[in-house]
């Protein structure tokens, strides 16, 4: 994981450094500046537009009695996509508008959490369903009580 870090923390500068000077190169310096600003705007105003559509989806869901798991991903996902809209390049903005896509973002959060070992050690470890209990019910508690005699010998 550090050594993944670490690697999109020196390439990705350089990447996107690169891409500036390409660019600027062939629409020039002012005008690839404006592309810089013009698409943190952009970008800034769909972002919000996302974020209240997943707050309105969050508060529907939890009035219903639900959880919104998903919703709160996406939230968090949103969040991913504000900073790299927000951080000046285009290769960072290509990835935050992609983000930014509704069904992506949910397919990106459905694989991570298929693929998550933090998920799979925690499906392993639950308990096996009691038949007996009901839908809706919660399980009957056998607390770990061992039941014994003792004497005080003072």
């Amino acid at each position: 994981m550090f050594r993944l870090l670490f690697l999109a923390f020196l390439v990705i500068p350089i990447l996107e450094i690169y891409l500036l000077i390409k660019v600027g190169t062939v629409i020039g310096a002012l005008a690839t500046v404006f592309c810089v600003v013009a698409t943190a705007v952009l970008g800034a105003y769909l972002l919000k537009l996302q974020g209240i559509s997943t707050l309105s989806r969050v508060q529907g869901m939890l009035a219903q009695g639900q959880i919104p798991a998903i919703e709160m991903l996406e939230g968090l996902m949103l969040l991913v996509a504000g900073a790299l809209l927000l951080t000046p390049g285009f290769f960072t903005d290509a990835l935050g508008f992609l983000i930014l896509i509704p069904g992506f973002r949910r397919g990106v959060i459905v694989w991570l959490l298929k693929n998550s070992q933090i998920i799979r050690v925690n499906t392993q470890q639950t308990p096996p369903r009691n038949p007996d209990t009901k839908q809706g019910q919660k399980p009957p508690s056998t607390p770990n009580v061992i039941e014994g005699e003792y004497t005080r010998d003072d």
